[in-house]
Order: C-alpha cells, then sequence, then structure tokens
C-alpha cells in the first residue's frame, strides 16, 4: 500500500494514476472541497481518501505502507498567513519524517525551486550550502526550512527513513492543474487565453536586466516528475535531495509562441503590468541543473517544451478543464 498527501491534487493525482495503472493500492491524503477536485480522481478511485487532520489516527492503526510521498502543502506563492503554513508544510512533514523512520518506510517529499529565491546563489541541490539561500516568498521559506530541518537530522545522525528523498519541482504543467486558480501554470493559462481568442498575456519585467517576455523559467511536464518519482520507488537505493526540472530554462515568450503555433494562429503577445503583490518576490529566471539526479542513475527523457504545449492543447480539446 502506497499513501500519496496531497493525492487529489495535481502532481499528487498524477502519480495516484501512474501507482493505478501499476496495480498498486493507493490512499490519498487531502480535501475533496467543491473545486472539482474529484475529477482529478474520477479514472483512478483510491482505495480510501483520509483528511489531512485524521492522517495521525490513520497512521497509527494502519495496514502495512511501502512508501509514503508526501505531496500535499499550501503550495500558492501568495499565501500569507505564516502560522498555518508552517504547521502545513514543516510541522506536518516533520511528522511524516518522523514516524517513516521509525516504521522503516520509505519517504519521498515534495520541496520547490522556489527555495532558491532569486536565483542569486544558484540552482545547485544537494544538503551542502542550503544556509545561504534566500526565498523569496513564505511558501519558499516554509519548503526550505524542512530541507533544512532534513539536512540537520541527515548530518547528525538521527533516525530516517530507509529511503528519503527531496525533489525541488521547477515549474509543473500538464494535467488535473484546473482546481488550481491563479496558481495554474503559465503553460494552461496562455493555452486558455488562446482557445479564448485573445492574445497571450505576459507580465513586463519588474528588473532593469530582464527584457519584457524574457523571463525564464524551467518548464517540466507533470508525466516527467511521475517518471521520476517511480524511478527512485524503483531504486530504493537512491536517497537524496535532487532538482526536478529539464535542465533547460525556456521563456515566456517561447512558452506565448508555441502555444499561438500549436493553436493556429501568428504568434503575438500583449504585455501587461505586473501585480504589485508579485513585484519583488518574482522569480525571473529558474533552471535545474539534474547533474546529481543523472549521476544517481535517472536516464530518462525529459519531454521538450513544444511536445509538452502540444499535449497539452491536444488534451485541452478534449476537456476544456485537461483532466487525464
Amino acid at each position: 500500500m502506497i499513501l500519496v498527501t496531497g493525492g487529489a491534487g495535481f502532481i499528487g493525482s498524477n502519480l495516484h494514476a501512474a501507482l493505478a495503472r501499476r496495480g498498486l493500492e493507493t490512499v490519498v491524503v487531502d480535501r475533496l472541497r467543491g473545486q472539482g477536485k474529484w475529477r482529478n480522481l474520477m479514472s483512478h478511485p483510491p482505495a480510501r481518501i483520509v483528511a489531512p487532520e485524521a492522517l495521525e489516527d490513520f497512521l497509527a492503526t494502519h495496514p502495512p505502507l511501502e512508501m509514503v510521498f508526501h505531496l500535499g502543502a499550501i503550495s500558492a506563492t501568495t499565501a500569507t498567513d505564516g502560522d498555518l503554513v508552517w504547521g502545513v508544510n514543516v510541522e506536518l512533514p516533520l511528522m511524516l519524517w518522523r514516524w517513516c523512520a521509525s516504521r522503516g518506510v520509505r519517504m519521498v517529499y515534495a520541496s520547490s525551486a522556489a527555495t532558491y529565491g532569486d536565483g542569486s546563489q544558484g540552482f545547485e541541490d544537494g544538503l551542502e550550502g542550503l544556509d545561504r539561500l534566500r526565498p523569496l516568498n513564505l511558501y519558499g521559506w516554509s519548503k526550505h526550512a524542512f530541507d533544512l530541518a532534513v539536512a540537520r537530522g541527515v548530518a547528525g545522525g538521527a533516525a530516517r527513513p530507509p529511503q528519503w528523498a527531496g525533489l525541488k519541482f521547477f515549474n509543473v504543467y500538464g494535467p488535473n492543474e484546473a482546481h488550481k486558480g491563479a496558481m495554474i501554470s503559465v503553460v494552461k493559462v496562455k493555452l486558455d487565453e488562446v482557445r479564448a481568442g485573445r492574445a497571450p498575456r505576459l507580465f513586463r519585467s519588474d528588473r532593469p536586466d530582464v527584457a519584457d517576455g524574457e523571463q525564464r523559467r524551467d518548464f517540466i511536464w507533470v508525466g516527467d516528475t511521475v517518471d521520476v518519482m517511480l524511478w527512485l520507488m524503483d531504486h530504493p537505493g537512491v536517497s537524496g535531495l535532487f532538482n526536478l526540472g529539464t535542465g533547460q530554462a525556456r521563456t515566456y515568450r517561447a512558452v506565448a509562441d508555441a502555444v499561438c503555433r500549436e493553436t493556429g494562429i501568428q504568434p503575438r503577445v500583449e504585455f501587461i503590468d505586473m501585480p504589485d503583490a508579485l513585484r519583488g518576490i518574482y522569480q525571473s529566471f529558474t533552471e535545474a541543473p539534474i547533474a546529481r539526479l543523472r549521476a544517481a542513475g535517472f536516464g530518462g527523457q525529459f519531454t521538450a517544451l513544444e511536445e509538452g504545449v502540444a499535449r497539452y492543447a491536444a488534451l485541452l480539446g478534449a476537456d476544456p478543464d485537461g483532466h487525464a
């Protein structure tokens, strides 16, 4: 039995579907509420859905677990409730970490590229050098705080799960993200704009050294992130903190152009001012060095942006909300 926290969410539901296709029994920890998240599980209902507040009671009486994938979090980069974010993004994974360590259960957890802040300290993964990173928002800071807790425990010889891996997800896009509202990937936002007959809109840069539309991010197809997580499950000897991106940053203008080409219109964009709430905390560049993941043995190939956009556009043509 596999436990997937955040299993009705974006990345978690794609992982859950892949586990179901392998014939594995999955327990999802999540809240469905009224956001349509149940549709993410429509094709593969889990064995059980556990509310996050009931997780500790479930773990106290659980059938044996093979592995925990901890993907649940408050992931909005605009979150402001520090107490709530700390409880969900730090205290909860610490509880899971200790539980997995004491029961001998393997654990993979979601970190984030938001931990790198403005990128001035680089994007090198691993536990070394974490102290120099300065995240730009509460979400990134909370993910960084948990990475630091893991690093301190590992360095101090504290009990740990028999296999553990933290994944610093970069800009993930693909099916099952419609419920995320303002946090939907820029790829889906641009596809939706063009499908509605509008020009794709891009933020003007808030940095004098970055031209409008030249902000660059490492965009990764959600299926590729699932492939890495399944590879980790199949390789229990691999542990560590790894970047999870393609290793190649692409401009926002490239995203807009790919969306236009895929939907059959001439490439064009409309620039709009960046909201005040994002100024100064907006990452204008992210790129994932993936040498550590490659050195660990992962040899899979990552989906090119243009191929991912084409795949996503076809999916949205069949289901405007993009459910896989």
